[in-house]
């Protein structure tokens, strides 16, 4: 059964050409460690909520847009062995080079994990 790599993060929104550009660089790389397929979307229907909400979630200000992406992974197994492998790509491979390929967010306030999928329609 696959497994999902989930994000949510805040980019200031002047910066969503080098958002794409850093994505589709440095995604390349979860695709060749076995990803089946990766999203990013950037938000365009991110509403306010009574107690909690995206935007609250990741700290972003009024000229940020939140960002929701996902890796979808065959399975578990693949993902683990892909990420294992991550530390030493991100080490020596210059999509991961913050000068070749600068974050244009602050990561710090990225939010991330891992979930096994319990329902699947579609596809």
């Amino acid at each position: 059964m696959s497994y999902i790599d989930g994000f949510v993060l805040a980019v200031p929104t002047a910066n969503k050409d080098q958002f794409i550009a850093h994505s589709r660089l440095g995604d390349s790389v979860f695709m060749e460690l076995g990803a089946t397929r990766i999203l990013e979307c950037w938000g365009d229907d991110v509403p306010d909520g009574k107690l909690t909400d995206f935007r609250r979630a990741v700290q972003a200000t009024a000229d940020e847009t939140v960002v929701f992406s996902w890796i979808e992974w065959p399975d578990k197994t693949t993902r683990d062995a892909g990420m294992a492998r991550l530390d030493d790509l991100v080490k020596t491979d210059d999509r991961f080079n913050p000068e070749k390929n600068p974050v244009p967010f602050d990561g710090k306030r990225m939010i991330y994990g891992g979930f096994a999928p319990v329902v699947t329609l579609g596809e």
